[in-house]
């Protein structure tokens, strides 16, 4: 597939230029890996494994299912760390299924060393010795990191844009991902967050979803998703998508879904696929773009069934199924890896890679940060190789401003890794729920006062980790770490 799958550097070409490029492309198929390399897996049926109720009822929830999957090939020091980490950090309850934990070092038994190295073990199954020891969360980290619930119009719709509207429709998702930004509504609590709870009856909160949208045409776009819309029963989300079509004023609708790539066996099932048609058939006929975006993190999660689900999606009549990752240290925070992941998603599974975000300022999440320098970096590696239609953009999710390229910044003190990010727009929702943030220009640049003032709106932070002596001397001496 790729220079970091075949271990191959230093590709050089000699059109007019040459030079170690850093990455050789070579196209290789996706690999289903084994389950029965697992002891707990060894007697599961290929039946059974394709199986989506399956899956949801065999997916990891704790330890000792982890250890029943496992059995020896790893240690109790393994254990250890993982329960150091529920106890001590742990934002998000843990559930894995059963496809997903199969591509954690998805060649041969794991043991201990392999698995804590594992790149998509780092998201789905954080331990302890994973987080940063001196600053495990930033000074300014927030549970509800983007604001959202402060932007929600009506309960679970939240408006960030002029034009586009966010219904979260559950809180719950098939996988638990250890960096969600929605860590402060979505799953069951950890003994470090009690989770946010919906009021509403979820037949009353989308009808207030409807209602809004209906009485609000400025609001062409709906992202439907949650928790995840896997999650909602195929008859009340087909109600809902059915019903939101006939809002005239909405011209797109993005289905948002991890389990496209976590539990792809949902999205192939027959009842599934048949309902997705006819939404799509309607769609289609009031011409109305219907997508789909998932969640992948690195090459190997995208395997012939996450290809398959992608296809079932486009055959039922989707216009595009687009990948939404997260920049993470350790994960995919290198040109390569993003690379591997982008070949994998537009070569072999039929999705585009759109987005990377970076993490978003949520407790616990220090080490799997990057500075905006290095996403900037980072996004100039991978320009060139991939068509533009296909080329991610990295993007910088701002509290109160949104989705900024991460060469949009405005003001940049790298010491400090503090960025100042304007917004040209102003949100008119009605008049009890105006948001609107200003966004003055203009940033300081030493001690105090390029903090003073900043609030939450326009501004993001560095990961401490990142920056010079100077800047972490500074947070040192004026915020408490660890």
């Amino acid at each position: 597939m790729t220079a970091a799958a075949s271990g191959e550097q230093g590709f050089s070409i000699d059109q007019g230029f040459s030079g170690d490029q850093g990455y050789r492309y070579v196209r290789s198929p996706l690999v289903e890996p084994d389950w029965r390399r697992l002891p707990g897996w060894r007697a599961v049926t290929e039946a059974e494994w394709h199986s989506a109720q399956w899956q949801r009822a065999h997916s990891v929830k704790n330890p000792a299912q982890l250890r029943a999957v496992m059995g020896d090939l790893l240690t109790d020091r393994f254990y250890d760390d993982l329960a150091a980490d529920r106890a001590r950090y742990a934002t998000m309850a843990m559930l894995v299924p059963p496809q997903m934990l199969n591509t954690v070092v998805p060649g041969a038994p794991p043991d201990d060393e392999s698995f804590l190295a594992d790149p998509i073990r780092r998201y789905l199954l954080p331990v302890a010795s994973d987080r940063d020891p001196h600053w495990p969360s930033h000074p300014h980290a927030e549970r509800d990191s983007l604001h959202e619930a402060d932007m929600w119009v009506v309960e679970g719709l939240t408006r960030r844009y002029p034009t586009k509207a966010l219904a979260e429709l559950v809180a719950t998702c098939p996988q638990y991902c250890g960096h969600c930004t929605r860590m402060d509504l979505v799953g069951t609590s950890t003994p470090q967050v009690a989770k946010t709870r919906l009021a509403l009856r979820s037949a009353d909160r989308q009808e207030a979803m409807l209602d809004y949208l209906k009485r609000t045409p400025s609001v062409r776009d709906v992202v439907v998703s949650g928790g995840d819309v896997a999650n909602v029963p195929w008859p009340r989300l087909e109600s809902f998508l059915s019903r939101l079509l006939e809002v005239e004023s909405v011209r797109d609708i993005r289905l948002a879904t991890k389990a496209v790539v976590g539990l792809p066996q949902h999205w192939l099932q027959p009842e599934v696929r048949a309902g997705l048609a006819r939404v799509a058939g309607t769609a289609a006929a009031r011409s109305v773009n219907l997508a789909v975006h998932t969640h992948a993190n690195h090459a190997a999660s995208v395997t012939p069934l996450v290809a398959a689900a992608a296809r079932a999606l486009l055959d039922a009549g989707v216009r595009d199924v687009r990948n939404q990752g997260v920049l993470m240290r350790g994960v995919n925070a290198t040109g390569a890896e993003l690379l591997d992941l982008c070949f994998a998603l537009q070569d072999e599974a039929n999705i585009l890679p759109y987005y990377f975000y970076m993490c978003d300022m949520i407790p616990n999440a220090e080490h799997w940060r990057v500075s905006v320098a290095e996403a900037q970096e980072l996004q100039d590696a991978i320009m060139g190789w991939l068509p533009g239609y296909a080329t991610p953009r990295i993007v910088c999710d701002v509290p109160f401003v949104g989705k900024r390229w991460v060469h949009m910044v405005g003001e940049y003190d790298r010491e400090l890794g503090v960025s100042r990010w304007a917004r040209k727009y102003r949100i008119e929702a009605e008049a009890e729920v105006e948001v609107e943030v200003e966004v003055e220009a203009g940033v300081e640049t030493e001690g105090e006062n390029a903090i003073a003032g900043y609030g939450g709106g326009g501004v993001y932070y560095d990961p401490i980790h990142s920056l010079p002596e100077a800047g972490r001397r500074w947070w040192s001496e004026n915020y408490r770490s660890g």
